[in-house]
């Protein structure tokens, strides 16, 4: 009866690091030296997603040149590998899982369902492969449907009209609220359909926005979860499968859920950027706010307090509160906190301003003077030291414009961008009461309970509140998650009991910020429907619901 000793490999692989995804790969290939076969994710030796990488030809070339090292090395005792890397054929580029054993290509299956929708857009790429048939490997007869594959039910059925015992299903799979449940039962449709236990292996880490959970797990043909990997760790599972009895159970490591996930989404995608773009660590303004403290703790969390720097740029509006709320920040968190008053700037500017602002009353823009000489300052800091500026504004503001374009806008990444204000409160209360499992910061509170209380304001008048030009969040969120995530028309949001003129209102608001969010720092994608990769929207449109 046909039998297989598998080790899925849960990797991190960085962008286009080919020698160092292969000598992670022939790393974990030592460490399962007595399985028979070694599983990595999709794309796993170039990363994923490539985007337009991989249609540089010398890419593609030294990824074939490594994919041969990688062959060469299976003629020494271990396990076969299963890698992802690119392929060519006479019809195009492919997206390819390549099989090595013995020290050669033993076959390459290539991915036949290209997703194009969402964040996914493989068809620009990549041509679909041919239905794949079963890859030969030690006497048992592999399935290789390639992460879209498994999402819908042609390719698996046809693997199981062509013998396969087994599906062995690479994943670059990105996390957002809600996707394990929906990869569970996808996985479980195709054992029912096909009769064949699966295996779903998934990488982990940050890529740009998007950030993957891992969550690797093993299934029999019952639908029953045999063994499940943790999520967002890389590391190194080993299973035991027969033809007879699928696989024995395993290890099973439950998945986060609620906040938890959601704030490790945000600390695994800032800890990723900030290295793999070599920035010694961020810095930040902290202004006694929830957006920048909450922003501040997952910074620390993610890279340590030794890499995070906090700077208060306070105005004449600044409160005795506000600074006295950062200062307890700061020292709760552990991280250096530099005040840098703004007025001398606000002033100057002024100055140079008054001959041709004449006899114009203040408004808006003093308002953006303030928001605008903060982020002069901290690049400035960021440019002499090396520090990337972390944006720290949230989706809710990002959604109808009420951010400073050039202003607090400003910044090499956003760890709130697609993290209504709703859900900020709830990640900040959660995270003053647990410490992350993955967090490098302190255990207890990480901010005083009053940045939880006191009325969101951005202080750049007398008394101002963010209420006095937008609705309450616990309104406007809602609003903003039935026109952005579910693309419903104002008069259906309103039928759900919100106000007409409250919710044009925001529509209008919404189109018109999209020349503010073209412009806006790459962020981490926890949502269906993130600014970005997500939601792509025309600046100049005319089309209103409203």
């Amino acid at each position: 009866m046909p039998r297989l000793s598998i080790a899925a490999f849960q990797s991190n692989p960085a962008m286009g690091d080919l020698a160092g995804n292969a000598a992670a790969i022939l790393e974990a290939r030592a460490r399962a030296r007595d399985c028979d076969l070694l599983v990595t994710p999709e794309l796993s030796l170039i990363g994923y997603p490539p985007e337009d990488l991989v249609l540089k030809p010398a890419l593609v070339e030294a990824a074939e040149a490594e994919l041969a090292r990688l062959a060469a090395a299976t003629a020494t005792p271990g396990p076969g590998l299963l890698v992802g890397t690119t392929h060519r054929t006479p019809q195009g580029l492919h997206n390819g899982y390549a099989l090595l054993d013995s020290g050669r290509v033993v076959a390459v299956s290539t991915k036949h369902d290209l997703p194009n929708y969402g964040v996914f857009d493989e068809k620009r790429v990549f041509e679909p492969g041919r239905l794949p048939d079963p890859v030969h490997f030690r006497g048992v007869k592999l399935g290789l449907p390639i992460c879209e594959d498994m999402w819908t039910a042609p390719v698996c059925r046809h693997l199981a009209r062509m013998g396969a015992e087994i599906l062995l299903v690479p994943n670059g799979s990105p996390y957002e609220i809600g996707k394990e449940e929906r990869r569970l039962a996808l996985a479980r449709a195709r054992v029912r359909e096909t009769g064949l236990a699966l295996l779903y292996v998934n990488r982990t880490g940050g890529q740009d926005e998007l950030v993957f959970d891992g969550g690797s797990f093993a299934l029999n043909a019952d639908g029953q979860v045999m063994a499940r990997m943790a999520d967002w760790d890389e590391g190194l599972a080993r299973l035991e499968w027969s033809q007879e009895a699928g696989f024995a159970p395993g290890e099973i490591h439950l998945p986060d859920r609620g906040p938890e996930e959601i704030y490790h989404a945000m600390l695994v995608g800032l800890r990723d950027y900030v290295a793999r773009n070599h920035f010694p660590g961020v810095v930040l303004g902290l202004s006694g706010g929830i957006d920048s403290a909450l922003s501040a703790a997952i910074a620390v969390d993610a890279l340590g307090s030794d890499r995070v720097w906090c700077v208060m740029l306070p105005s004449r509006f600044t409160s005795a509160e506000s600074r006295e709320d950062a200062e307890a920040c700061a020292r709760l968190l552990g991280v250096p906190l530099d005040t840098i008053g703004i007025e001398p700037g606000v002033a100057a500017l002024e100055a140079m301003l008054a001959p041709h602002f004449g006899n114009h009353p203040p408004d808006l823009t003093q308002e953006n003077l303030q928001s605008r000489l903060r982020m002069v300052t901290l690049m400035a800091l960021s440019n002499r030291f090396g520090h990337m500026l972390l944006t720290t504004g949230n989706k809710s503001e990002l959604s109808v414009g009420y951010a400073t374009l050039y202003g607090d806008m400003a910044g090499g990444y956003s760890v709130l961008k697609d993290a209504y204000k709703t859900t900020v409160f709830q990640l900040a209360r959660w995270r003053n009461a647990h410490r992350p499992r993955l967090g490098l910061g302190p255990e207890g509170p990480v901010m005083p309970e009053r940045v939880l209380l006191k009325p969101p304001t951005a202080e750049l008048r007398e008394n101002q509140k963010d209420e006095d030009s937008l609705p309450p969040y616990e309104i406007l969120d809602p609003i903003l998650e039935g026109l952005v995530e579910e693309e419903l028309s104002a008069a259906e949001v309103s039928a759900r009991g919100f106000e007409w003129e409250t919710v044009a209102r925001i529509e209008r608001l919404l189109y018109t910020a999209e020349y503010k969010r073209r412009q806006a720092p790459p962020g981490v994608k926890i949502g269906p429907r993130n600014f970005g990769r997500d939601r792509r929207y025309p600046i100049s449109n005319a089309f209103r619901t409203s």
